[in-house]
């Protein structure tokens, strides 16, 4: 990059002698006010040199003040982000990385111009800092845990400062944070969890491992007036884990992703006596990923929430189709990735190309034990030809070196099931059938490889198809029935995104809590946490 015919990355000698020559071009004398502008575009080019997009935004503006002149607009600029970053709490930013009291401070020790030229580039700092910061995320997800392989969509910075000047400061501010309904209702629900927190949370903890109904007693008043606090039971003087109690309990139990059946079992105590402090964190970390897809999701996408178990087919913001999943095992490199990608087709009757991890991983040590072993499974040369079990001798090979592939021919118990759902990534991960059905009623349900099961597969596929067939149950079954392999493209692909939010708000305001099955959330709050993202407790 060039700065007046020398290389920006001059020294700050060189960077005045330049800057002095370009200001005398312009025809300024050495009148006292002149030296002044000299000054403080001087200081302004010394600090923006330690930051290329500073640096260039500068340059392309003449080194003219945009916080920190006397008008009218570098007022309101300099009020809304001050505004901006003194209220950074709220989203659960790092507020120490903006430091407004310091900044603050600054502005009215600034005396010399290049007193101000200093805080004129620090401002601009501090601008782009938060602004990143609230509009894509805190953190850089790949860096805080291998499996959160998400595209953070990241804004230029220079542009941030270009349209910041071209807009209105506080409307620009207003704009920055994720516009998905769902960033508004974690907000708001933070706030409510701080105040909770000041009043020193949900009071007493239940001094008991499991409670049922007809009980009465201290730990049934105590889990009485939790309920109370959390809002799940209307006030009431009650002594006895009664009929109101029950439902109150069940609806906590549907909050947390438990069997809601009324008994405050081990599960569902475990989770009422959870401190606040913890909720208060899922949710900030729910913030935070909600920051790193600030971007449309698509009038019609699929979201799959990993700590939910749950895949749903949104339409324009609401659920038009939701069903029970099975996820990736909590082990090793079977734990499921999170990411956004766009299904493109469907295969009705697919043959299940054994990923070659698995096939050598688990079923090579059965082939050598036994040549016959799955014997559900086709084994296949490079060329495509089924091979003639008898004649290899599996032992000779290993994990390395197996020269075959593995795959299943389409049937009722076919790995897949019936029907696989693609949005090709690199990560091998699609949607599909099972035959497994039994796992879908747990109320954990990791056991996958990777790959996310659907208990209601045809149901789903209905739903898909629903924008492009008159009859799409009719069409469905017309080419499954044929019982060869098929592949249904979408007339309009559908974006997929795979999340992990243990904390999420429904639409009517109800805050659910999921487990950390990963330990991503751990990982994710512990970032936060070193970048200066502190609990709060607020009062009023």
């Amino acid at each position: 990059m060039q700065m007046f015919g020398i290389r920006s990355n001059l020294t700050a000698r060189a960077l005045f002698t330049a800057l002095t020559l370009f200001v005398l071009s312009l025809g300024f004398s050495a009148a006292p006010a002149s030296a002044q502008v000299t000054a403080f575009k001087q200081a302004v080019a010394e600090a923006a040199a330690q930051d290329e997009d500073i640096a260039a935004f500068y340059q392309a503006n003449q080194y003219t003040a945009i916080w920190t002149g006397k008008g009218n607009k570098d007022r309101q600029r300099r009020d809304a982000l001050l505004n901006a970053v003194t209220r950074a709490g709220d989203h659960g930013l790092p507020v120490s990385r903006y430091n407004p009291d310091q900044l603050k401070a600054l502005l009215k020790q600034a005396r010399s111009p290049r007193d101000r030229g200093a805080i004129e580039v620090e401002m601009s700092r501090i601008f782009l800092q938060y602004a990143r910061d609230l509009q894509t995320g805190v953190l850089t997800p790949s860096k805080v845990d291998s499996g959160i392989v998400r595209d953070v969509p990241l804004r230029d910075r220079v542009s941030y400062l270009t349209n910041f000047t071209k807009s209105s400061p506080k409307r620009f501010f207003q704009a920055l944070a994720p516009t998905a309904p769902e960033y508004a209702r974690l907000m708001k629900a933070k706030l409510l969890l701080e105040r909770q927190l000041a009043k020193g949370g949900w009071g007493q903890s239940v001094p008991a491992k499991s409670l049922k109904p007809g009980q009465s007693g201290n730990a049934v008043v105590i889990l009485r007036n939790r309920l109370q606090s959390m809002g799940y039971l209307n006030r009431s003087s009650s002594q006895t884990y009664d009929a109101a109690m029950q439902s109150a309990m069940q609806q906590f139990q549907i909050s947390r992703g438990l069997n809601p059946d009324g008994v405050a079992g081990p599960g569902s105590m475990a989770q009422l006596n959870r401190p606040i402090e913890a909720q208060l964190q899922a949710i900030m970390v729910a913030m935070e990923r909600e920051r790193w897809m600030n971007r449309p999701r698509g009038e019609r996408h699929i979201w799959v929430n990993l700590t939910d178990f749950t895949a749903a087919i949104m339409d324009n913001g609401k659920v038009t189709f939701k069903t029970r999943s099975v996820i990736g095992k909590n082990q090793g490199d079977r734990r499921s990735p999170e990411f956004s990608d766009v299904m493109e087709y469907m295969v009705i009757n697919p043959t299940w190309h054994v990923p070659r991890s698995i096939a050598t991983k688990e079923y090579l040590p059965l082939l050598q034990a036994n040549p016959n072993a799955v014997g559900h499974l086709r084994i296949v040369d490079s060329k495509g030809r089924t091979v003639n079990r008898g004649s290899v001798n599996f032992s000779q090979y290993s994990a390395r070196t197996f020269p075959f592939a593995i795959k299943q021919p389409p049937s009722e118990r076919n790995a897949l099931g019936l029907v696989k759902f693609m949005f090709p990534n690199k990560y091998n991960i699609y949607l599909h059938d099972t035959p497994a059905k039994n796992l879908f009623t747990r109320e954990m349900r990791a056991y996958s490889h990777g790959c996310i099961r659907l208990q209601q597969p045809f149901d789903f596929a209905y739903q898909i198809l629903s924008k492009q067939e008159r009859d799409p149950k009719a069409f469905f079954h017309s080419v499954l029935d044929q019982g060869a392999e098929k592949y249904v493209y979408l007339d309009a692909p559908v974006p997929v995104h795979i999340v992990y939010r243990t904390a999420f708000v429904t639409a009517d305001g109800r805050v659910n809590f999921r487990p950390d099955i990963y330990g991503r959330d751990a990982k994710v709050f512990a970032a936060l946490s070193d970048a200066g993202v502190r609990l709060r407790a607020v009062g009023g």
